[in-house]
């Protein structure tokens, strides 16, 4: 098995940050052939902040979110995460995707 760890103890899986996430995967493969949802897709990167620049110099790089998931259910765009650990970056994220898009994120 192809296992890395990490900074949150969970390990990196066949190209997936967890073990977790990969059989999250698994199972929206297995709803998206069922035709319970559509349009599958994975890392999807949503910018939050855009970059900052002065005087034609990038002083902030772009803030961004990657989405574990993101599907069609229902007529409804969902952007779901596998959490482990809901970090204080990624509480500001979820609430910059609100703010931004609309978008509350699906935990799993």
């Amino acid at each position: 098995m192809n296992f890395k760890g990490n900074k949150y103890h969970n390990h990196k899986f066949h190209g997936f940050d967890s073990i977790k996430e990969a059989k999250r995967y698994s199972e929206l493969c297995l709803l998206q052939r069922a035709g319970k949802i559509s349009g599958l897709d994975r890392q999807v990167r949503f910018e939050l902040i855009p970059a900052q620049y002065e005087d034609g110099k990038c002083v902030f790089r772009a803030t961004n979110y990657y989405a574990d998931f993101t599907y069609w259910e229902k007529g409804k765009f969902v952007v779901e995460d596998v959490k482990g650990v809901k970090t204080p970056e990624y509480k500001i994220k979820a609430k910059l995707m609100f703010r931004n898009y609309h978008i509350r994120i699906r935990e799993t």
